[in-house]
């Protein structure tokens, strides 16, 4: 079995403080949490980015200090900025940090129902456009799905052109308005994708760690990280992204997967450098 490609979503764009005093705002912070979390063992860092006060932004100077930051603490890590941004972004917004020319990148592929009048909008067009932006600057897309249709949706855009092969999904796991966490639907999820393409899981809440262990022992990778879920355990706050990555690598320890390199991980999903 290949070896374990982790990525730690440090952050994300709607978790605060108020859940986890951890949770990154600053450049400092950000960059200590993706230290803390490629120390543990995770060869991507998975980045949103916030001003200061904790809000939200598409910024791509923003992007620059960060992405720097991280750099300088994490030299050989494979930094995927984000995309999707927050609810309610344009599109002119959510791809500012593509101008950056990162490796990696996430693609939608779908839209999301989040819950009450939180609509998570992914066009057609508009995942065309990002893909064939992608396309043109050579980033490897993590084509981010959240349920079963959005699966075949990239599948028929990818054999068009639109979006760069062979794939790397997401499948993001429970949440409102997506397929749910269970070993069933990851099972569906896994078993539906190209024989050539490769899969991250991302748990969300109580189901990070159960779905990384499923993910873990399936040949897939697993994504964890302050973006999907604050805490070690029920009801004990996890004290930075680095315990949560730590937990995963004891985890894949136990199921004999070793843990891949940031290098070892470009050459599993077939990027550059």
């Amino acid at each position: 079995m290949e070896k374990l490609i982790i990525t730690a979503a440090i952050c994300g764009a709607e978790v605060t403080k108020d859940h986890n005093p951890a949770v990154p705002y600053t450049v400092e912070e950000i960059g200590r949490e993706a230290e803390a979390a490629y120390k543990a063992g995770a060869s991507i860092i998975h980045l949103h980015v916030r001003n200061d006060d904790g809000t939200p932004t598409q910024d791509r100077e923003r992007f620059r200090a960060c992405i720097e930051e991280v750099k300088r603490r994490c030299p050989d890590a494979i930094i995927q900025p984000s995309t999707g941004g927050a609810v309610g972004m344009s599109n002119e917004e959510r791809m500012q940090p593509l101008g950056l020319n990162p490796e990696m990148a996430t693609l939608d592929c779908g839209t999301v129902n989040f819950g009450g009048d939180e609509i998570f909008v992914n066009s057609e067009n508009t995942i065309i456009e990002f893909g064939q932006r992608m396309i043109e600057l050579g980033i490897k897309p993590e084509v981010e799905v959240f349920d079963k249709g959005m699966i075949d949706s990239a599948i028929r855009l990818a054999k068009k052109g639109y979006i760069r092969e062979p794939m790397h999904f997401n499948f993001v796991l429970g949440v409102n308005g997506g397929i749910s966490a269970t070993v069933r639907d990851l099972s569906y999820m896994a078993g539906s994708i190209p024989s050539n393409a490769t899969f991250t899981v991302s748990g969300i809440g109580r189901a990070q760690f159960p779905m990384a262990a499923t993910a873990i022992a399936m040949g897939g990778h697993v994504r964890v990280g302050f973006e999907d879920n604050v805490y070690i355990a029920k009801g004990i706050p996890a004290k930075s992204n680095g315990e949560l990555v730590e937990k995963v690598v004891r985890i894949a320890n136990e199921l004999g997967r070793a843990i891949a390199t940031p290098q070892e991980a470009r050459e599993i999903l077939g990027m550059r450098g």
